[in-house]
């Protein structure tokens, strides 16, 4: 079991929403706190991954272009299906 801080978060959640999660704590056998706590945590873990790779992907394209040249009606056309 995790241990628990002291600190208090509240928000509201939908009726569906509430039952899931003390429907996952009953199978668990945990309380709803330690569900959240773990469902907090792996979000944060892959919301971590994704900001990371967003800047690794922005520093490849940043080597690529100084490669292969980062200016031109190409690269204005790639910016642009990008932004759309």
């Amino acid at each position: 079991m995790l241990c628990m801080g002291s600190e208090v978060f509240s928000w509201r959640v939908s009726t569906e929403l509430k039952s899931d999660l003390e429907r996952e704590a009953r199978l668990r056998k945990t309380s709803v706190s330690v569900v959240l706590n773990l469902a907090v945590r792996e979000w944060l873990r892959k919301s971590a991954m994704t900001v990371e790779e967003d800047a690794q992907q922005q520093a490849l394209h940043e080597a690529a272009s100084k490669c292969l040249g980062g200016s031109g009606a190409a690269t204005r056309a790639v910016r642009r299906v990008r932004a759309e």
